[in-house]
Parts: C-alpha cells; sequence; structure tokens
C-alpha cells in the first residue's frame, strides 16, 4: 500500500489516488505491520522496527511561532499540547522529535508501537473534521495530499491551525520534512538533530551497499480483493528508495512516466526486472509470492522466475522520515542476499 508512498509512501496520486479511493482501500495498512503474506513468503530479510527510537534528549518547545505552510498559507502556531498529525509519516517524525505523548490521536497508517493505542481519526484521504475537532487539537499537522478539501476547511474554520507538509516522493524529503515539523512545534534544534541522525544513518546503508551490475527492481502497488494491480513509473515515489539500494527503477527506466499504470504482460517484459518491490500487505493480498507469479506477465520476467520477490511493511515503505534508514537496508538485505551477489 503506497502509499508505500506514498510513498504508501507518501503519495499515491492520480490513478492509484482514484483507485482506492473507490475501492476503499488506503495507501498504507491498518494492520499492523511484520505480518506473514499468504502462501509463500517473501525471502526474510533485516525487519523495519516496530517502534521509533526518540531523541535522547527531549525538546522543550518554544511558542508561539509563525511557520510556513506548504499550502502558501502562513500559519501561527500558540500551543502543540494536543497534536493530531494526519499520516503516519509526519506522526512518526512528532514521535521521534521527543513529544509524542502530545499526539491525541493518528492516521490509520500510524501502525508504530507508541502509536497504536491512539484513536483513528482518519485514512489518508478520508479525513473525518468532526472526530478530529472532537478531540480538541491545538495543531494539526497534514500532508499536501490528505483530503477532503472541505474537511481541512471545517478544522481551519473552526480556529485550529492546519500545517502542510509536503508529501514525500524521495530520500531528499527526509530532512525538509522533519525540519517544518520541528519547525512548527517550536523545536528547530531538535528538528536538526533529527535531521544529521537519519541522513547519517542512511548515508551509512549506503556506504554498504554492494557495487557492480546494478539489478532492475519494478515497484508492484497490489491489492488482490479490489483486483488492482499496478506498476510504478517515474513519480510512483519509489525510484530514490531504489536506486539508493544501488538499483535500477525498471518502471521508469521502461518508460513509464507517470505514477502507476496498470499491470499489463506487455509493461511486464519491456521492464523486465530482476527484483519485485512490494508492500507486505499488497504481497498479503494476492496470496503471498505463490499468487504474485499468477499475476499475467509476472512469471515471465526474470524477477518471476527466481522468485525474487522484496516486501516491506505498508506504514512505512515510502514514509522518508526518521526510519529510512532501516527500510533502506532492509531493501538492500533482501535484494543483496546475505552474501551480498545479485
Amino acid at each position: 500500500m503506497r502509499r508505500l508512498r506514498n510513498r504508501l509512501a507518501g503519495a499515491l496520486l492520480s490513478v492509484l489516488a482514484l483507485t482506492l479511493t473507490a475501492t476503499g482501500c488506503g495507501g498504507s495498512s491498518d494492520a499492523a505491520p511484520g505480518n506473514s503474506p499468504g502462501g509463500a513468503s517473501a525471502p526474510a530479510g533485516e525487519a523495519v522496527a516496530n517502534r521509533v527510537e526518540p531523541l535522547t534528549k527531549r525538546p522543550e518547545p518554544r511558542l508561539p511561532v509563525t511557520v510556513p505552510s506548504a499550502d502558501g498559507a502562513r500559519v501561527r502556531v500558540k500551543a502543540a499540547q494536543r497534536i493530531v498529525p494526519l499520516s503516519g509519516s509526519l506522526s512518526e517524525i512528532v514521535f521521534t522529535l521527543g513529544l509524542g505523548d502530545r499526539v491525541v490521536a493518528r492516521d490509520v497508517t500510524a501502525t508504530f508501537e507508541q502509536a497504536a493505542e491512539l484513536p483513528v481519526v482518519t485514512r489518508g484521504h478520508d479525513v473525518s473534521a468532526e472526530s478530529v475537532l472532537s478531540l480538541k487539537p491545538d495543531l494539526v499537522l497534514a500532508e499536501t495530499t490528505t483530503g477532503p478539501e472541505e474537511a481541512v476547511d471545517q478544522i481551519r474554520a473552526a480556529g485550529v491551525p492546519v500545517l502542510f507538509v509536503e508529501s514525500a516522493k524521495g530520500l531528499d524529503d527526509v530532512g525538509p520534512r522533519i525540519r517544518a515539523v520541528a519547525d512548527a512545534l517550536g523545536v528547530p534544534a531538535a528538528g536538526q538533530e533529527l535531521t544529521r541522525r537519519s541522513e547519517q544513518r542512511i548515508g551509512a546503508v549506503r556506504e554498504d551497499v554492494p557495487h557492480g551490475e546494478k539489478p532492475r527492481v519494478a515497484f508492484l502497488y497490489l491489492r488482490g480483493s479490489a483486483s488492482v494491480y499496478l506498476i510504478g513509473g517515474e513519480e510512483s515515489g519509489a525510484g530514490s528508495l531504489i536506486e539508493a539500494a544501488g538499483a535500477v527503477d525498471a518502471g521508469a527506466a521502461s518508460g513509464l512516466g507517470k505514477d502507476f499504470t496498470a499491470i499489463t504482460s506487455e509493461a511486464l517484459v519491456k521492464a523486465a526486472p530482476d527484483a519485485i518491490l512490494v508492500m507486505s500487505k499488497g504481497l498479503e493480498s494476492v496470496g503471498g509470492v505463490d499468487g504474485l507469479v499468477k499475476i499475467p506477465g509476472v512469471a515471465q520476467t526474470p524477477a518471476g522466475m527466481d522468485r525474487r520477490i522484496v516486501s516491506v511493511e505498508d506504514g512505512v515503505l515510502l514514509n522518508y522520515g526518521p526510519r529510512t534508514d532501516q527500510v533502506l537496508k532492509s531493501v538492500v538485505a533482501q535484494l543483496y542476499g546475505e552474501d551480498g551477489a545479485t
């Protein structure tokens, strides 16, 4: 679930967003990550921790502050005692900054352990203004893809500050998103510290990526229950992660310029992936690896013939946040194996 972007993560756009709205499936899972897919499972790799790791020193917000919002507005934040992040990725940032005790609700994609008991008030593109306002928040954090617009307008009309943060599209977004949230919470120094920590950890994983011939990796978005089978292109949000793992985004390299395109045998043959990247619940929804290779065209690819599948939990794959180093490490471990061979 991309939203794995996204990028689900992050941020599924156009065809994917419309399809998911019609089927009622969000970009990320509402189930706890780490469940084994049905049927044959994907190869075991480095797991992404189901907990976030807060900064060692808990920061103390200095408010009020006025900060720019990604929708062009300037937002005055007078207090941050009752925070409602409207995405799992934004929740992760707040908790990792050390201010998780101020979060009073969550999006369905906030599946990490510290947030699990919070009430769910939104599912990404299905924000409930009434549910949010009932918790009396003093700050709401939203993605630029958060909706519907009417719900956000209703929250703002009630006098609650709403800060929009640019949706994540790649590794370069990790620092800016962290700093945008930290600045709004009145803890800019903590934002700088968390940015440094996150980028250093990502850099350390990248240094250990095996060198040599680059495998071609296709990112597939799967929802078997709704018969949704999509292959990611240049705008899927997965390209940055795939490239950081020392691989080639097979969908983009084959000429798919959009975010997602319906899977066809021809598209898969042209992409010719050596490995397939999926979200864990998406893989489960098609019956695991056994079901995946039954999708037309998959079995004819090098990835399908070798059953070379890389699976990462929905709620974190395309977040591009404080746990992205763990995501990248998991992708690398599954892609190359223990001996580092492709």
